[in-house]
């Protein structure tokens, strides 16, 4: 008999040591019983970073615009960042929902919590935090040696390009995300940390919205000294050449209008490390116009 008590203790403590917990970017607890074998990711960054994370077996549907690595666009689709079809999510058995909150996301969520499935916020605010990410999807999926291992290539990225760009002059900058409507983002948001290790300075940090609407005038009352555009509306110049029609401006006159690729820094995934390179590189060439403009 007491070899049977001591069996069944020994269950309920293998149980309990069995179960998984991490806290989200919400700062909330997540816990699974056992590793997730069925993952649906409600944002491109955070198919992302499942997938770095190990979880290229495991995630099972995304949302639109949710195209990297190229199998991500073969998955099923649930919905965009408007509308989550969630009959479909439910019908899906998922183990793990990794969502994302935005401006209009909050009802979607809300709904999706209904379902009772596990929910895991990402929302990096430091670079940082991507290999914080994706280290703690790993405990979740129990994929955690791939999922450390991409988040320790991260972080010794990151401080490679720190010390590369430690002392640089500042070089005041706007980060135009879209120029119809013209929109940017705050220092909150992680681009702001990608713009601070290079040496730059977002000339809109201050403000209160993560991503606010900002008139040309504002713009040019700030009269940066690098323009750099991330958007997609022209496949020649994402709309940065807009500016050109003002050339008194300091980035205009010293060719500093610079593109960038938006998918590498607008979404907080592990791609986010190249983007702040090229980002960097950027910033490093305005500052050698300084000579010659």
């Amino acid at each position: 008999m007491r070899k049977l008590f001591a069996a069944i203790a020994c269950g309920f403590a293998f149980s309990a040591s069995a179960a998984i917990t991490v806290l989200d970017d919400d700062g909330k607890a997540v816990t699974l019983q056992k590793p997730a074998l069925r993952v649906i990711a409600m944002a491109p960054h955070a198919t992302e970073l499942v997938y770095a994370a190990g979880g290229a077996e495991r995630i099972i549907a995304a949302v639109d615009y949710s195209d990297y690595p190229e199998q991500a666009k073969r998955l099923p689709r649930v919905g965009s960042n408007r509308q989550v079809d969630l009959e479909r999510v439910a019908a899906l058995k998922p183990d793990l929902i990794v969502i994302w909150l935005h401006g209009s996301s909050e009802r979607q969520i809300e709904q999706i919590r209904t379902l009772g499935i596990p929910m895991f916020h990402s929302e990096p605010k430091k670079l940082d935090e991507i290999a914080s990410n994706l280290t703690r999807l790993g405990k979740l999926m129990g994929t955690e040696p791939v999922a450390d291992a991409a988040a320790a290539g991260i972080r010794t990225e990151l401080a490679a390009l720190a010390a590369r760009y430690a002392g640089r002059s500042p070089v005041r900058m706007f980060y135009q995300v879209w120029d119809k409507p013209l929109y940017t983002l705050n220092g909150g948001h992680i681009v702001s940390d990608a713009v601070r290790l290079c040496g730059g300075v977002n000339i809109f940090a201050p403000m209160k919205v993560t991503a606010p609407v900002v008139g040309v005038e504002a713009v040019l009352l700030e009269d940066p000294e690098a323009i750099f555009s991330t958007g997609e509306r022209s496949k020649d110049d994402g709309g940065v050449n807009i500016w050109k029609a003002f050339p008194n401006m300091t980035a205009v006159r010293r060719a500093n209008l610079f593109r960038l690729d938006g998918n590498l820094l607008n979404r907080a995934g592990p791609r986010m490390v190249a983007g702040t390179a090229a980002l960097c590189e950027k910033l490093e060439l305005a500052r050698q116009h300084r000579k010659t403009r």
